[in-house]
């Protein structure tokens, strides 16, 4: 049985009108690969994911410029080292936010996941879209996906950022910190990164 199929991409200058109507799109990253979508319209992610409101999205930016306005000042020094060490790269660190993008990833609490993907297709485009609220591009509950037809399979309906094939990703998830208060973080997931070779305390 043949199980090829043939799927459509679009470059940065047709995703970004589509992104600013509010469409998710798929995309690439470091890790696995990512579905995204401007803040503003973030139910749409936890609606076509079927993922639990009680699961929070992550923002993902190209830089820790674009994310860090967005996070409490007592955190931020402490969230400046991390993000020397191990940005770009598979570090989630979910810090304790403010203004409106918290609201918007989090229905539980006042903290923001966030990460810059080690990955040029992935930072490209959200220099130019800016910070997306995201999510691995996989059913909620199921196993995650590893190339661009998988998560084309997933959600056809979805536009997908080309060109393809992407770089290949680790397979893995990110390593997920939090900021517990000045100086000291806790390990909410083990992943990409061993957590033995985070330096926390």
């Amino acid at each position: 049985m043949n199980t090829e199929f043939t799927i459509s991409s679009f470059n940065f200058a047709d995703v970004l009108p589509l992104l600013e109507e509010g469409s998710p799109l798929i995309f690439p990253t470091d890790t696995l690969p990512a579905l995204g979508i401007i803040p503003k319209y973030s139910n749409k992610l936890w609606d076509i994911k079927k993922r639990p409101l009680s699961k929070p999205l992550i923002l993902m930016g190209s830089d820790k410029e674009q994310l860090f306005e967005f996070i409490l000042p007592e955190a931020k020094e402490d969230a400046l080292k991390m993000a020397h060490e191990y940005w770009p790269g598979a570090l989630t660190m979910v810090l304790p936010g403010i203004g409106i993008k918290k609201d918007l990833l989090n229905k539980n609490s006042n903290t923001i996941g966030m990460r810059v993907p080690n990955n040029y297709l992935a930072r490209e485009l959200l220099r130019e879209s800016g910070p997306l609220a995201t999510t691995s591009a996989n059913l909620s509950g199921q196993e995650p996906v590893l190339t661009a037809e998988e998560a084309f399979s997933e959600f056809p309906k979805v536009p997908l950022l080309g060109p393809i094939p992407w770089p290949k990703p680790s397979g893995m998830a990110s390593t997920v910190i939090e900021w517990d208060s000045p100086g000291e973080w806790k390990i909410l997931r083990k992943g990409a990164i061993f957590s033995e070779d985070i330096e926390i305390k």
